[in-house]
């Protein structure tokens, strides 16, 4: 399978750019903080034993990977198309190792303290609008892929969105405003499954308080969106170094 299939089955878009949630014409910087805020979450660190979170972070890196490098993103730009026989594409890379090179290790103390920051400021405000217009309303897409979000962040997410739509500032679309109780009723029930899968696995495992908070902030981030740079950029300026100069890959 592919690198365009495998970003298809993972992260559901053969997109390169969609997969970092940035766009065709982002700089250099931009797509690699996209790359690293993605890879943050799903990094091994992170979810261990998660074979799915490993499979991404790997497929993440070479996606970068790609993106990063003009000749070969030139020809996907072009082309629509990647050079599988490339080194860089090498399936005997060690992509956790490249990725240690290029950024440091951040705590989970940053993590928690960008959402303090992040929840009720203007810039979760345009998020959440950008979200809403992205999924037409629906609660169920808004909330798997809201930053910083749990269940029980959804009564204010709501009254956010409402007092936009009360502003004019997006459209009232009916999947939000005449969204029926079962919908609501299996986003409860699926949250309250997360949480039970969360707190089981801090058991199993052991885990602290702050571990737990961890796992908590693990399972819900699964399945979040990728358009938020924000926490990247905060963390990235006061932690990342400039990666020195690599070597351009070569084609076979």
């Amino acid at each position: 399978m592919g690198l365009l299939e495998k970003c298809e089955q993972l992260f559901n878009t053969s997109n390169l750019y969609e997969v970092l949630g940035v766009s065709k014409d982002a700089s250099d910087a931009e797509v690699r903080r996209g790359y690293y805020k993605l890879s943050l979450l799903v990094h091994p660190d992170r979810a261990p034993g998660d074979q799915q979170a490993t499979s991404k972070f790997q497929i993440l890196g070479k996606v970068y990977a790609v993106l990063s490098d003009k000749e070969q993103r030139a020809v996907y730009d072009e082309q629509g198309v990647v050079d599988e026989e490339s080194v860089t594409l090498s399936q005997d890379r060690d992509w956790e190792e490249h990725w240690r090179r290029l950024f440091p290790k951040i705590t989970m103390k940053d993590i928690l303290d960008f959402e303090k920051k992040y929840k009720n400021s203007d810039e979760e405000l345009q998020d959440l609008k950008r979200l809403y217009l992205l999924h037409e309303g629906d609660m169920d897409q808004i909330m798997d892929s809201a930053l910083c979000c749990e269940h029980d962040d959804e009564p204010r997410v709501r009254d956010i969105l409402q007092r936009a739509i009360d502003s004019k500032d997006i459209p009232a679309y009916k999947a939000f405003t005449n969204e029926n109780a079962k919908k609501k009723a299996n986003r409860k029930r699926k949250a309250k499954k997360e949480q039970q899968e969360a707190e089981e696995a801090r058991k199993e495992l052991g885990m602290d308080a702050e571990d737990s908070l961890v796992a908590m902030i693990q399972q819900r981030q699964k399945s979040k969106e990728k358009g938020f740079n924000s926490l990247i950029s905060d963390l990235e300026a006061k932690y990342c170094k400039k990666p020195s100069a690599g070597k351009r890959a070569s084609k076979k």
